[in-house]
């Protein structure tokens, strides 16, 4: 199980390619079951330059899940169980601003949810809590991202809002140019409800979206195809891993919990009185909610 006071586990999730690291020693895939069904993969373990690290392959290898279908919480509760206090995600995405182009690093700081078709909370009938939202993702997390990705001369630009939407088609021009007019940076289909539970399983969590087209909106632009979309997407693959790999001495300094509040996120969160709570689901949160339910 993860302890937040103890050394920090890199939890990476992301896609093909990214977990194929220079430098990763005692690689072992390995097995995690989890209460909540089955994650999308085996979790791969090793070590980078002294830091543990856990990858999750989002979709599985060869991926084979789409984004609907993830299952979500058992992503998340598998990669608790196996130590992980500190999440990267490294997500493609659309680009819905000009000065985005592809190619472009964003780390995200803000989301809109517009997905409808995926469970979103570990937390349900027998044992209600709420965690906070307002600030998604953990802004140590970002400050260390950022600094990596400064480190190996990768364009990051720092803060933007990701609008999740639900997949597995593209947009339309019409949803498209409505998410511009909201403000919104960056548009994908796989942040949410991921950055919610990892708030939940008490979990620090930051976002590295990988542009790899413009979305439909550019006049200048075909319409997003899987086959441009692939083209970028290896091209990012070999920033995302040197970002991976810069990121990884920078976490293991941190020493106690998150500054930042991620690693006591379900202090006063839990609703239901002890007495009314259910037993079964209570077991089922104990990797998720262990701290506060013992």
């Amino acid at each position: 199980m993860a302890d937040c006071n103890g050394a920090p586990v890199l939890g990476i999730i992301g896609g093909s390619g990214v977990y194929d690291i220079d430098g990763l020693t005692n690689q072992e895939w390995r097995r995690v079951d989890s209460p909540f069904g089955a994650p999308s993969d085996e979790l791969l373990f090793g070590e980078l330059d002294g830091q543990k690290l856990v990858f999750l392959p989002r979709h599985g290898r060869g991926h084979r899940i789409p984004p609907s279908e993830l299952n979500y919480r058992a992503n998340i509760d598998a990669l608790k169980r196996a130590g992980v206090t500190e999440i990267v995600s490294v997500s493609a995405v659309g680009s819905l601003k000009e000065e985005l182009p592809p190619g472009t690093f964003v780390i995200v700081d803000q989301f809109i949810d517009r997905t409808f078709a995926r469970t979103k909370t570990f937390f349900e009938t027998g044992l209600v809590a709420h965690v906070s939202m307002a600030h998604p993702v953990c802004g140590r997390l970002g400050d260390l991202i950022e600094a990596a990705a400064a480190e190996v001369g990768i364009v990051a630009v720092r803060g933007g809002t990701y609008l999740v939407m639900e997949g597995p088609q593209f947009s339309t021009k019409a949803e498209s140019a409505l998410y511009r007019q909201w403000g919104c940076d960056v548009i994908g289909m796989t942040n949410m409800p991921e950055a919610k539970l990892a708030r939940e399983a008490e979990m620090c969590y930051a976002t590295v979206a990988m542009v790899t087209d413009y979305d439909c909106w550019h006049p200048e632009h075909d319409a997003v195809t899987v086959d441009a979309v692939v083209k970028v997407l290896l091209a990012n693959a070999d920033h995302a891993r040197a970002l991976v790999k810069a990121i990884a001495p920078r976490v293991k300094a941190r020493h106690g919990a998150c500054a930042r509040g991620c690693h006591t996120a379900l202090d006063n969160a839990v609703i239901t009185h002890p007495g009314k709570r259910d037993p079964a689901l209570v077991a089922r949160l104990d990797a998720v909610a262990g701290r506060v339910l013992a």
